[in-house]
């Protein structure tokens, strides 16, 4: 082979080596600079506000993707506890699930910042939908023609607060043995997270669900409204809701915790190991924003509790303690 032959073959090689970095080059500049991402576990209750929050937030900060990821309170703790999957924000619709599951190992503080209430939610073609009052649904959801859902208990806050409001309700209403008759009824229809059971009663499957007001006037439902006593709605009221109690899973296998009735009220963190804390400080700031996440948050039902006292006030982040007080202690 001669010295031009490889000469030439040389120069041909440079040359496509310098028009693929060409073309490489191109390729950086047009795709732009690395788009930053947010991944959100988040209850399931929270699945249409959050979506628009996430897309006011995008159009503040271009060239970022959030991730939205909605389960039951529980189910999202323990995918940062016992799956050890990469998040940078948790928000659970019962803040105590983040104190019990999360703090101290994977998270360290926790803010309060939105209230709900129980309803009972059903369509026009529900059973007895016509008669249903807050004086009598128990009795309505009792007959074996009439079929009712509710959430997992050990998966979502909605399913242990359904019970807490029978169980409440028993008391209420004087009605020994209510409890018993509706827990054991329609075991069949209950479902991971309280939403899952919209398509059932979408589809007259099942004739009533015990859901959050703020997820039934997002999807445009019926519902009926249900006594204060029992509703778990008003701080006032706290001292009757714990009389209520319920068992459920505990943090390791095997073992179990006692939740006892408490106004309703949801909560908010940044894993420790979250991938970017930054990013995540400056979105849950937008959150809890009275003009801006909480006024969303209000637009769906959801009022706020911002700022609410928090025992771990001192952990907070700098630039999100202005949504939290400290807990004072009575001397």
């Amino acid at each position: 082979m001669s010295i031009a032959s490889i000469s030439k073959k040389g120069f041909q090689f440079a040359l496509i080596t310098l028009l693929s970095c060409l073309l490489l080059s191109c390729a950086e500049k047009k795709r732009g600079p690395e788009t930053k991402k947010l991944t959100i576990f988040h209850a399931g209750s929270l699945s249409v506000p959050f979506r628009q929050i996430a897309g006011a937030f995008k159009a503040e900060n271009p060239g970022l993707d959030i991730f939205l990821e909605a389960a039951g309170s529980r189910t999202c703790a323990r995918k940062i506890s016992d799956l050890k999957r990469p998040c940078d924000i948790m928000v659970s619709s019962d803040y105590t699930v983040i104190n019990t599951l999360l703090i101290p190992d994977y998270a360290d503080w926790n803010i309060k910042f939105a209230g709900n209430e129980m309803t009972l939610v059903h369509t026009e073609q529900s059973k007895r939908n016509e008669e249903i009052t807050g004086d009598n649904w128990y009795n309505i959801l009792a007959d074996k023609s009439v079929h009712f859902g509710r959430s997992d208990p050990n998966a979502d806050p909605c399913g242990y607060r359904a019970v807490l409001t029978i169980k409440l309700a028993e008391t209420h209403y004087k009605k020994d043995g209510l409890c018993e008759t509706l827990l054991k009824k329609d075991n069949e229809y209950i479902r991971p997270k309280e939403t899952d059971l919209l398509a059932l009663l979408e589809s007259h499957i099942i004739d009533y669900i015990f859901l959050y007001k703020s997820v039934a006037q997002q999807h445009g439902l019926k519902f009926l409204l249900l006594p204060d006593e029992i509703n778990l709605k008003k701080p006032e009221l706290t001292d009757f809701y714990k009389t209520a109690s319920v068992e459920i899973s505990g943090k390791e296998p095997g073992t179990t915790v006692t939740k006892t009735g408490a106004p309703m009220v949801y909560g908010i963190t940044i894993p420790i190991n979250a991938p970017n804390p930054e990013l995540a400080i400056k979105f849950v700031a937008y959150i809890l924003d009275s003009s801006k996440g909480m006024a969303i948050m209000e637009k769906n039902g959801q009022s706020s509790m911002v700022p609410s006292p928090s025992d771990t006030y001192d952990k907070i982040p700098d630039a999100l303690k202005k949504y939290a007080t400290p807990v004072t202690t009575k001397s």
